[in-house]
């Protein structure tokens, strides 16, 4: 400890002038934080500011007070030689305690070095997996997405007769044989199940055999699958059992609906003990989950990251929740063409389920194991419109900002942009405001296309982002991308030269960006391109 630290500590215990024993400066208002190491000053934020105060001969002058509420240790470096009277010719005493102040030591003053600059570490995807309407597995989903199938059809899991909105893009089915204890998935929320059976397919899909599994260094392993809603089905059955008794309730109802809990149990089974939580950004959960995971194996804090988002909310509080948000399309007799994105004729989203999940790699460590390499994550950004609860804002600022700080953290020019994967939910408002910022910052393109994933799978709310970023993978590996069915009338205003048609399209990818945007007025993009 500095011999000025040491002046400080017996102050603080020290009788004042008026005999009574105080605080730090004889003052209980003053909070105060105290300097070491190569700090360079102690910092006493006034509560309330008053002159000159001294403590056992210590006394500090108006002008150092004055100063943006922060007492100077060495403020007679500044020209205010009377800040200590003493001049530190004294000492402080109090309990046998002798104490000789001296100057304290300055930043840069020490012994300390910088660091020599590090190379970046490269994230790479390595492996992944979806579990949506149209598809439970990455190559089967991607082909239903190029022969423009719909995974949109009427609710089956309950009476939805009463509701306006009669139709989604529902889990019909799924086995979780194999990946989840079957006691686990007779308790566990449809959100977790989704989350940890794409999770563990994710890892298989990426060679993580269980010799590989042995090899890791699980310190070093994290998981971040996030939910916008987390386990809806779960709390709704316990508010129903309520009604009866607190006796009824399942005793998981509390831990299974929240929106962490489908990573925790994933890491759990693994035995992954690196960073593992979930983000809930609503619609724009997925993409906020997988930037997070790549910056952890960029900073050097994990090697690989299970990331992306799982969703489950096709129950009655939910379709009923958002039928009285009147967001959403009641075109019940044509399920198929009901989402429609930047179609004149849309009348709101289509409620999806499922997950997606993505395994991020640190490029020398998948090289080392021989993994396959899909695509290379190069990186994204997040901002807020700080406009409205649930509409885009007027001018799209918060989307152009997040879409020219993506390409800056990324170190990509927008001319290396020509394929987007929009947010595209098929809402009145949010296609077209979507669509003016992409123009107002790749318009100048000719190569640029942009689809929607969610003609074809409506909308997955948490987990769209993922599915979306699966999708933006495939078209990379496969030099194709899926068309936007249902685009009968487009916009006006709308180029059809920027949207994919009606059949799929050859493009060669350079670099590509998934967009997602939430209620609240998240927005994130995120950057992928073929790994070279």
């Amino acid at each position: 400890m500095s011999s000025s630290m040491v002046s400080v500590v017996a102050c603080m215990s020290a009788v004042c002038e008026n005999g009574a024993k105080k605080d730090f400066f004889g003052f209980s208002k003053y909070n105060c934080k105290v300097g070491v190491g190569n700090k360079k000053k102690m910092r006493c934020v006034l509560a309330k500011f008053q002159y000159s105060k001294t403590c056992n001969g210590l006394s500090f002058c108006n002008s150092c007070l004055v100063s943006n509420g922060f007492c100077s240790v060495d403020g007679w470096r500044s020209g205010h030689p009377g800040c200590w009277k003493s001049k530190f010719s004294g000492s402080a005493q109090q309990g046998g305690i002798r104490a000789t102040a001296v100057p304290p030591v300055m930043e840069g003053e020490g012994t300390s070095k910088k660091k020599p600059p590090t190379k970046k570490r490269r994230v790479v995807v390595t492996g992944m997996d979806v579990i949506t309407p149209n598809g439970q597995d990455p190559n089967v989903f991607y082909e239903n997405l190029l022969q423009g199938i719909s995974g949109i059809s009427e609710i089956e899991s309950f009476d939805c007769s009463q509701f306006p909105t009669r139709i989604a893009g529902e889990i019909k089915s799924l086995s979780t044989a194999g990946w989840i204890a079957p006691k686990l998935s007779k308790r566990m929320d449809k959100f977790m199940l989704y989350a940890l059976t794409a999770g563990k397919k994710a890892l298989l899909d990426g060679r993580i055999t269980e010799d590989v599994m042995k090899e890791l260094n699980k310190a070093r392993c994290g998981v971040l699958v996030g939910s916008g809603m987390g386990g809806v089905k779960v709390f709704s059955d316990a508010i129903e059992s309520l009604r009866i008794s607190y006796k009824k309730m399942n005793p998981f109802c509390i831990p299974f609906a929240t929106t962490n809990m489908g990573s925790a149990m994933l890491a759990m089974d693994l035995g992954w003990m690196g960073p593992t939580y979930s983000i809930s950004t609503a619609c724009a959960t997925s993409n906020f989950c997988i930037l997070s995971a790549a910056n952890h194996i960029i900073k050097g804090e994990a090697d690989m990251m299970l990331s992306g988002g799982s969703e489950a909310v096709i129950e009655p509080v939910g379709l009923g929740g958002f039928v009285a948000c009147r967001a959403l399309s009641q075109r019940n007799n044509e399920p198929t063409k009901a989402s429609r994105p930047w179609d004149s004729n849309r009348d709101g989203f289509v409620m999806g389920e499922g997950a997606g999940v993505l395994l991020l790699e640190e490029l020398e460590h998948a090289k080392r194991r021989g993994a396959t390499i899909y695509a290379e994550f190069l990186g994204g950004s997040f901002t807020c419109d700080a406009h409205h609860m649930t509409e885009p804002h007027p001018e799209g600022a918060g989307v152009i900002l997040c879409i020219e700080k993506a390409l800056a953290q990324s170190g990509v020019s927008r001319e290396d942009v020509n394929y987007i994967n929009a947010h595209g939910t098929s809402t009145p408002a949010g296609d077209l405001k979507e669509y003016q910022a992409i123009v107002h910052c790749f318009g100048q393109n000719p190569e640029l296309r942009v689809n929607s994933t969610k003609s074809m799978i409506g909308h997955m709310l948490g987990a769209a982002g993922a599915v979306e970023a699966v999708a933006t993978i495939q078209a990379i590996r496969t030099g194709w991308v899926h068309p936007n069915i249902n685009l009968d009338n487009p916009d006006k205003g709308v180029d059809t030269n920027v949207l994919v048609g009606s059949k799929k399209e050859r493009l060669d990818i350079k670099v590509a960006i998934s967009n997602s945007f939430g209620f609240g007025g998240h927005n994130s993009s995120i950057l992928f391109a073929p790994y070279k």
